[in-house]
């Protein structure tokens, strides 16, 4: 049998051994890179949510687009940038001075508070556009004023419900406009330390390009992210009587579903001269033959082309493109 070692050799011998194996870590780690990880902020954006996040503020980018044009009567492109989790900190360091951020509530979560940033830029192109000014509008360095807020604040509630309505299928959120500043050191929301989640969306407007930005604490997200079942579509299970029925309720809603559809003449141009020589009660004249059919267009774009008509006293289309035909969208 080999003798005992004393204590002082068998400290010795681990010693030895945690020196060779610290030797091998220092190896190992030097052949690779090396990556900071910040615990105060985890990392709560994987790519899976990464890509879902982003279709569903493509969805909100997209809807809000087709809004504004209506609104401003001009040709607005939004484009979603990207979407991050920061500090609250780094997100109010981030933005311009003066800045446009409207503070909102989320009614049904107290206490959390979120911000949406219009853009400097943008606020008084959209203030120059609400009130009848040029194509080029001045872009004012200071704080826009209390009536102009006002005429901003009505496009910021439309961001914030479809802020909402993306978020439906995950988490409930009730929001309320409350707040505004033009310092970012003012801006109120949560704690400096705590993550939020914040999506930028570029704006172009002719020369105009500008920054909205959309801030929510991660927080209030949490049911999003904790959530380990990240499929959106799942096999059906049960018999086939259940499956059945299943599937003809699914049908059924979504026949019920509402879909705005515009019908739309095709373009003609009028001159500004006769335009402002035209009285009360005028009937312009297009040049375009009556039988010229409408453009029926859903969603971001044309569709289908379709034949004005009556049902009754009910004005009325017919669809003339084939939906089943090769190249039909």
């Amino acid at each position: 049998m080999a003798d005992e070692l004393s204590q002082t050799e068998i400290d010795a011998q681990l010693d030895g051994q945690a020196e060779a194996l610290a030797s091998a870590d220092l190896g190992d780690a030097t052949s690779q890179d090396l990556q900071l990880y910040d615990f105060r902020r985890a990392r709560h954006v994987t790519r899976e949510r990464l890509r879902t996040l982003e279709a569903m503020y493509e969805r909100l980018t997209k809807s809000l687009e087709a809004w504004l044009i209506g609104r401003v009567r001009r040709q607005v492109e939004l484009k979603l940038q990207s979407v991050e989790n920061f500090t609250f900190g780094e997100f109010t360091a981030s933005l311009p001075t003066p800045c446009a951020s409207y503070g909102f509530d989320i009614v049904n979560v107290p206490g959390q508070k979120g911000v949406i940033d219009i853009g400097h830029e943008f606020a008084y192109f959209l203030v120059d556009r609400f009130f009848g000014g040029s194509d080029n509008p001045a872009l004012m360095r200071r704080a826009m004023t209390p009536i102009e807020r006002l005429a901003v604040r009505m496009v910021v509630e439309r961001m914030s419900g479809l802020l909402a309505e993306i978020w439906q299928d995950f988490v409930g959120l009730d929001l309320a406009i409350t707040t505004f500043e033009s310092f970012p050191e003012m801006v109120q929301g949560v704690s400096r330390e705590d993550p939020v989640l914040v999506a930028k969306i570029q704006v172009k407007s002719g020369a105009i390009t500008s920054l909205l930005v959309i801030c929510l604490p991660i927080s209030v997200l949490d049911k999003f992210f904790s959530s380990m079942d990240s499929k959106r579509v799942k096999e059906m299970t049960g018999s086939d009587e259940e499956r059945r029925r299943t599937r003809e309720l699914a049908e059924d809603s979504l026949r019920a579903t509402n879909v705005e559809i515009i019908a739309r003449m095709p373009a003609f141009n009028v001159t500004m001269r006769q335009l402002l020589n035209l009285p009360i009660g005028s009937v312009i004249p297009t040049g375009i033959p009556t039988d010229t059919p409408l453009e029926l267009h859903l969603g971001d774009g044309k569709r289908y082309s379709a034949a004005a008509g009556r049902i009754g006293k009910k004005l009325a289309v017919r669809l003339l493109d084939d939906p089943e035909a090769p190249g039909t969208r």
